[in-house]
């Protein structure tokens, strides 16, 4: 236990001139949301992608991931998970530099792992494969398994870390499906399996809009709620209003109601098409990317001139191979070895053998220590055979 006295208030602290203000990181269920200036201007607008075609691209993206989803037998929760990740991805990288497709298989994989119930890369791209195959109504095959199927797992797997790395591993979603629950137990309506049914069915078609990073999932089960009893034509209260016992505005509820009702009247498009205008921008898009790079055709920076007195040995050898070592006075000798290696480097087949040379007199190989070894054995033993042989001698004339 601390004392009152042993407590400093704030206000009397000392304060220095060198402390540092540091920025921080909040990380709360509430700031899921984005503002209103970043909604509207997306960096997908910014690359010049007009707003119908990258909604639709959305909408196509996230019924993938439903689609997928179903095949895979996931659980809903996981597939809710994903599309909301994929719109959040969305407003901070564009669809003209990051594939619509790739991403997609990148957030079903990070759904699944988040949700529990994980599912391999492979089957992943197996079922892509399915569903693209289908829509376009080609002959069903399987992947093979041959570099392009490495280089499309490589692509997914860079996917899913830069889709964690733009949210900040904030992956967390708030799903409105017990909240739609909750709410129709206090409204009464618990056990019409048919409202709850309805409402389950329209948040889940909510998913494919951003609804859920402009209102709280409250507003979006609210307005779940009163779209299904419009629809089977159920009285919810009305004084006071049902919603303000949740402490959700009315206009808030339309504006979800809009978006929700908005996906049912836009006419289905073609992922043939979307894919020529995304093509075209990111070829634009490539081409001035290498204009502001210095114009070379792999997009790479010029290297810098090197200077005169550049020495190869010491630094690097250049590609062009006319810089030649500076001049340094030595001895006569080291002038002679000099011309030499001057000769070798004009000469690259000279310059081979001349390294094979050096290797060999720097390391011996390991026959001929081996030879050494084994001559030294016998020197020894036959100087050890004499020894013997000249004591013998010697006491045979004594005796």
């Amino acid at each position: 236990m601390t004392s009152k006295e042993n407590i400093v208030p704030s206000s009397k602290m000392p304060s220095s001139s060198n402390n540092k203000q540091y920025g921080k990181i909040v990380l709360t269920l509430q700031n899921c949301l984005l503002p209103e200036e970043k909604l509207n201007s997306t960096p997908s607008h910014l690359d010049g992608l007009d707003a119908e075609t990258e909604t639709d691209l959305r909408i196509l993206g996230c019924e993938l991931i439903q689609t997928a989803g179903i095949l895979l037998k996931l659980p809903q929760v996981a597939m809710a998970t994903g599309q909301v990740i994929f719109q959040r991805f969305y407003y901070s990288k564009s669809l003209v530099r990051h594939n619509m497709e790739t991403t997609a298989m990148g957030c079903i994989c990070l759904a699944s792992k988040i949700e529990e119930a994980p599912r391999r890369i492979r089957d992943v791209i197996s079922v892509f494969h399915h569903i693209k195959q289908v829509t376009s109504n080609k002959p069903i095959s399987p992947v093979i398994l041959d570099q392009n199927y490495v280089a499309q797992k490589n692509q997914v797997i860079k996917s899913e870390r830069r889709v964690l790395k733009e949210l900040g591993f904030c992956v967390h979603v708030k799903h409105p499906h017990k909240i739609i629950v909750m709410y129709l137990q206090l409204l009464g309506y618990e056990r019409n399996r048919l409202l709850m049914q309805q409402s389950w069915n329209y948040m889940n078609d909510s998913l494919r809009s951003d609804v859920f990073l402009r209102h709280h999932p409250e507003t979006v089960a609210c307005a779940c709620i009163y779209l299904g009893a419009r629809q089977l034509q159920l009285p919810l209260p009305s004084s006071p209003a049902w919603f303000s016992l949740f402490k959700v505005q009315e206009s808030a509820i339309k504006d979800v109601c809009r978006r929700i009702l908005r996906l049912y009247t836009r006419p289905r498009v073609r992922s043939e098409e979307l894919e020529k205008k995304v093509e075209e921008l990111r070829r634009q898009y490539d081409e001035a990317r290498s204009k502001t790079r210095g114009g070379d055709i792999d997009g790479h920076t010029p290297s810098p001139p090197l200077p005169k007195e550049h020495n190869a040995w010491g630094g690097f050898i250049s590609r062009s191979g006319t810089h030649a070592p500076p001049e340094r006075s030595k001895s006569p000798r080291h002038c002679h070895e000099r011309s030499k290696s001057s000769a070798i480097i004009n000469l690259p087949a000279q310059r081979n053998d001349f390294t094979k040379h050096q290797k060999r007199k720097k390391y011996p190989s390991r026959s001929r220590s081996r030879s050494r070894g084994r001559t030294r054995k016998t020197k020894k033993a036959q100087r050890h055979r004499s020894s013997s042989h000249k004591s013998r001698s010697r006491y045979r004339s004594r005796s």
